[in-house]
């Protein structure tokens, strides 16, 4: 028997395995050039692979899950619904506690700081991308270029990361923030109502 069977199981498995390594990938918003870098293989065998040009192997699945963060069966035909639960470590990053809540590379990051009362000396600081925060409890001082912001639990801002910026607790307890962060510009359609000004 020269070859396998067109109508068999694993030619049938092998056949989808395309059009899912597509769906993943543009479910995350990833470019085949962001992927293609995050694993080495090149664009152009990642796009023969998505369109069933070139046949899938391990040597070309492993590095793809492993950008992706999923199982390897998710890529050849796991069941549609698996455990939604991501399980991240927290870690320390500048004296501020750093949970990362989107494991995989994506357009968009999304993670929660717990940030220390005594961490509450502004140090302004500029780079490319576009920052959308929420506030979970504490109360959080943002300040963005000539803004210089107080905000509470419940109340959420986004911002230009090109325009100097810091954000840290008020000095009176810890404040804890949940943060979305586009690096090369993606945007929250959230916004903060701005806070009324008080009459002096």
């Amino acid at each position: 028997m020269s070859g396998m069977d067109e109508q068999s199981p694993i030619a049938t498995t092998l056949a989808q395995v395309g059009p899912r390594l597509k769906r993943i990938r543009t479910e995350r918003g990833v470019s085949l050039s962001t992927l293609a870098e995050a694993t080495g293989i090149s664009k152009s065998t990642l796009s023969r692979l998505e369109t069933g040009q070139r046949r899938p192997s391990l040597e070309l699945l492993l590095p793809i899950a492993q950008a992706h963060q999923v199982p390897l069966d998710e890529l050849v035909g796991a069941p549609e619904v698996g455990d939604p639960r991501i399980r991240s470590k927290p870690r320390i990053r500048n004296g501020r506690t750093v949970i990362p809540l989107t494991p995989h590379p994506g357009p968009l990051q999304a993670w929660k700081s717990i940030i220390p009362a005594e961490q509450n000396r502004p140090e302004p600081c500029t780079h490319e991308g576009y920052e959308w925060l929420y506030v979970l409890s504490g109360r959080l001082r943002l300040i963005v270029a000539d803004h210089d912001l107080i905000l509470g639990p419940g109340e959420a801002a986004e911002f230009d990361t090109r325009l100097p910026h810091w954000f840290g607790p008020t000095g009176e307890s810890p404040v804890e923030v949940l943060n979305l962060f586009g690096r090369q510009g993606e945007r929250m359609h959230i916004r903060a109502r701005p806070r009324p000004r008080q009459a002096s």
